[in-house]
């Protein structure tokens, strides 16, 4: 069955017929009526798009430090295949579904999404074919959703155990919202604090937003307490810029007075005084591996796997030392 055969069926031109199938005007009722019933009756369905030389990538704010790490990373391993990338943000409060179907229509070589993706997103892609990746993702995805993410346990853990090879016992964590990254980051530095014989003490942490405002403030109120800790470990480098800050107004000096651990590895936080010690999260090789897996798949590939974690290594910096001792 083809456009061709309703025109002529329908006594009518082949633009006509496209008008029609596209909900277009400059189609009188009477034409559009009979050409609607050919379809109907011959069960014509338009072919579907060849999808375009694209990786779109799917930010939900392009405010974050580190978006730039992950577009080198996309667009390292795109050149590479000789496609192009698209960078799309849809804010957090507008209407998904409506913008998602820019990125449909658009129908790329594959999506990927950092942080998250919605049930209903996933299934609008499945249903036209586009493969997608979920970079990072905040929440627990079902069975079977790609994704890439790092190693958040273990980078909790591995912050947390360098505070305590220094010699701290009084840690505290500024912790992130229920994400599934933050409560992961949060049980290594649990895990850590167990391994010798602490344990979690609920006045030590504080959950909050990943911003320098939050770190800020969450700082000021455990450093204020006559027995505050003697570090902090923040569930990202954000919070951390801000500990420094609390810290500075407090009149307490980093790494003598106070030691501080962030997440993330922004290339900012090499440059502050002191220079941050920080878990690395391999921004661009975790996208450059996203892609990989997604025009993989979208080539139909057998792939080992569709979940991938990569290994988060600890920067250790100026900001680190042991406590003072006990006057």
């Amino acid at each position: 069955m083809t456009i061709a055969f309703i025109a002529e069926s329908a006594g009518v031109s082949v633009p006509t017929v496209s008008k029609v199938l596209n909900g277009r005007t400059g189609v009188s009722d009477e034409t559009r009526a009979r050409v609607e019933g050919l379809i109907h009756q011959y069960g014509y369905r338009k072919p579907p798009k060849s999808r375009s030389n694209l990786v779109e990538l799917v930010f939900r704010e392009l405010e974050s430090m580190w978006a730039v790490e992950i577009i080198r990373g996309v667009e390292r391993v795109a050149r590479r295949n000789r496609v192009g990338v698209l960078v799309s943000e849809f804010g957090l409060r507008e209407p998904v579904g409506r913008t998602f179907d820019d990125t449909v229509e658009r129908r790329p070589q594959c999506v990927l999404s950092v942080a998250q993706l919605s049930e209903a997103e996933r299934e609008q892609l499945t249903a036209k074919g586009i493969p997608f990746v979920v970079f990072d993702p905040v929440d627990e995805l079902p069975d079977g959703v790609p994704f890439v993410g790092a190693t958040n346990w273990r980078g909790g853990q591995a912050a947390t155990r360098h505070l305590l090879d220094l010699g701290h016992r009084r840690i505290a964590m500024i912790s992130g919202p229920d994400h599934s990254f933050c409560l992961a980051r949060l049980s290594g530095y649990v895990s850590a604090l167990a391994e010798v014989g602490l344990p979690m003490e609920p006045e030590l942490v504080v959950k909050t937003q990943l911003t320098r405002e939050h770190g800020y403030a969450a700082a000021r109120e455990l450093l204020s307490r006559p027995d505050r800790p003697t570090a902090v470990f923040t569930a990202n480098d954000m919070q951390a810029l801000g500990v420094y800050q609390a810290a500075r107004e407090l009149g307490l000096g980093i790494p003598d007075d106070l030691s501080v651990v962030g997440f993330d590895d922004v290339p900012t936080v090499a440059w502050v005084d002191p220079p941050l010690t920080t878990v690395h999260q391999p921004l661009a090789e975790m996208a450059s591996a996203a892609t990989e897996l997604a025009l993989a798949l979208g080539r139909g590939e057998e792939v080992p796997q569709v979940g991938l974690e990569i290994a988060t290594t600890l920067t250790v910096r100026g900001s680190t030392a042991p406590p003072k001792a006990a006057p």
